[in-house]
């Protein structure tokens, strides 16, 4: 019997300004109400399906955020402000600002186009806009209410388009959105909110999921530990000016430790997995994971392939190198199958996707009776682009492995059992990602090795101040709590001319707010440098075809 091991890699980076705590960006919230509920309520509902999922700590933060907005009505998201106000003829210019430009970020094909009131809210912008100056002050307090609700009922899930009250209610109705309803639509996703951390764990806790973990804030571990690392698979690559990030070893080992302790507080056990932020393995890195206790991590195909040659298969699990601590598993996923999910499917009707998926893994199975299938993806962003936020696909593939003898679905803990004697010992590891098996994403490009640069700088600093006596025990707390937020991933993956103007510009300023804020926190002048964007365009050898992202 083959198995197949499925894991959903649920992240968004932080989105809190460092020093409001208020929300920039929604996509948090908006992926909460829609991915994360729609996926618990997929497996809830066909529980002969095993797999793994896994969360971020910083992303569970967020989400506890928002809970805690819905129970108290204290609003640090401006999207939440503004469907909120019971005055929307007094919403202030920038909310409006703000809400205008947030308000159509989605996949119009699926989640605009299908709904009449929405379309004709954007139509009435477009017509706006290309009048005078002064012609968006006509839009009324209720067009933005109308607005708000709108874009906050494209972005739920389907599940909660089935089985909840509030939210077909609103969609039937369409427009004119009254206080009272905005109210009960704001009541109705916070009991979603609330519910999504509780509903994870009761499927961990009766055996159908495995959830599994993150270093804390997704930081890119091989290149804090050594940025010589990205030369492994990429020899050509330019590094950053700084010869090292400082301290990587430790600032590794204390989001290794923070992921921890947070999947045990959330879910009541500590994780057997740990899926590294990106995929991105490296020798001194799987070290640091065995030495922290993990009993299985992963990686793609495409670090196998570099590691152990072309003929590499997935379909088994791998020994880490002699010489690594612990008893790891390591697991590759298959780039065909993941990617089909991730970018191919979502052209398909869904019993079509499902059936042609099937195929491909009847096909593994005859030339493998016992093959591993490891298929790893987000399980966020690549729903808003199938229709109905890819329902017809999941419930026809999940009915369908229910019912399949030849091949059954696993977690990554029950794959590493089950497999165990036909682990294979993997030569060396070369250094690599998801993307391509390389870590050009986040390095060699001009405009990410500065922003590596500008964090090295502040990392001294930081050292210098943590080593001395002149902060106290608290503003020592704030300092490493601010460092691990500027250490992950996500600012240097939107550095690059390949993602869009405006996703970059907002990365690139919430990054440099970040940095200013921890020069702050260390009680020193803030370089007039970070005033201005790292950000001039620089192209990248490379763009991701792993993953999609929020914006």
């Amino acid at each position: 019997m083959a198995d197949l091991a499925f894991l959903w890699h649920m992240h968004q980076p932080d989105y809190r300004h460092p020093e409001s705590g208020h929300f920039v960006l929604p996509w948090v919230l908006l992926h909460a109400i829609k991915d994360y509920s729609d996926m618990a309520s997929h497996l809830e509902r066909h529980p002969g399906v095993r797999c793994t999922v896994n969360f971020v700590p910083v992303l569970l933060d967020q989400i506890e955020d928002y809970c805690d907005q819905l129970a108290t009505r204290q609003w640090r998201d401006p999207l939440l402000r503004i469907a909120a106000h019971p005055a929307p003829d007094e919403l202030t210019p920038e909310d409006r600002a703000w809400l205008l430009d947030m308000a159509f970020r989605c996949h119009a094909p699926t989640m605009l186009e299908p709904f009449a009131p929405y379309r004709r809210l954007r139509d009435l912008l477009a017509f706006v806009r290309v009048q005078d100056a002064n012609a968006l002050s006509y839009l009324s307090g209720h067009y933005y209410a109308d607005l708000a609700t709108w874009f906050l009922l494209a972005w739920t899930g389907e599940s909660l388009r089935r089985d909840g009250q509030v939210v077909p209610e609103l969609m039937a109705k369409g427009d004119a959105f009254t206080l009272a309803d905005r109210q009960r639509l704001l009541a109705e996703l916070g009991g979603v909110l609330a519910g999504l951390i509780p509903r994870y764990r009761a499927l961990g806790e009766c055996g159908q999921v495995e959830l599994s973990c993150t270093p804390a804030n997704h930081p890119l571990a091989p290149l804090l530990i050594d940025f010589g690392t990205a030369r492994e698979a990429w020899p050509e690559s330019t590094l950053p000016s700084a010869p090292e990030y400082p301290g990587g070893r430790s600032r590794v080992q204390a989001h290794l430790a923070a992921a921890v302790a947070s999947h045990a507080q959330r879910f009541g056990k500590a994780p057997s997995g740990l899926w590294p932020a990106e995929g991105a393995l490296s020798a001194p890195f799987l070290n640091q994971i065995g030495d922290a206790g993990f009993r299985w991590t992963a990686s793609s195909h495409g670090v196998l392939r570099h590691s152990a040659g072309n003929q590499a298969p997935t379909t088994i699990p791998w020994q880490p190198p002699e010489g690594t601590p612990g008893d790891l598993t390591l697991f590759f996923r298959n780039e065909h199958l993941s990617d089909l999910i991730g970018f191919e499917y979502a052209r398909w009707h869904g019993r079509d996707a499902a059936q042609h998926f099937m195929t491909e893994l009847k096909a593994i199975h005859i030339r493998d009776k016992e093959a591993l299938i490891p298929v790893f993806l987000d399980g966020e962003n690549a729903w808003e682009y199938y229709p109905y936020n890819a329902w017809y696909f999941f419930s026809d593939l999940y009915d369908t492995l229910e019912n399949n003898s030849a091949i059954r679905t696993v977690t990554l803990s029950q794959a590493a059992a089950t497999q165990r004697t036909r682990r294979t010992r993997l030569p060396r590891l070369t250094a690599g990602s998801w993307v391509y098996g390389t870590l050009s994403t986040w390095i060699g490009n001009p405009d990410k090795n500065r922003a590596w640069d500008l964090l090295c700088e502040v990392k001294q600093c930081a050292d210098r101040a943590l080593q001395g006596d002149r902060l106290t025990p608290d503003e020592r707390a704030a300092v490493e709590r601010r460092l691990a937020v500027c250490e992950s991933s996500d600012w240097f993956w939107w550095l690059g001319d390949y993602n869009s103007p405006q996703s970059v510009a907002c990365f690139d300023g919430l990054f440099r707010e970040n940095l200013k804020s921890l020069y702050r926190l260390l009680r020193l002048p803030v370089p007039v440098g970070l005033d201005h964007p790292i950000s001039h365009g620089g192209g990248s050898p490379e763009s991701g075809g792993t993953m999609r992202r929020a914006t």
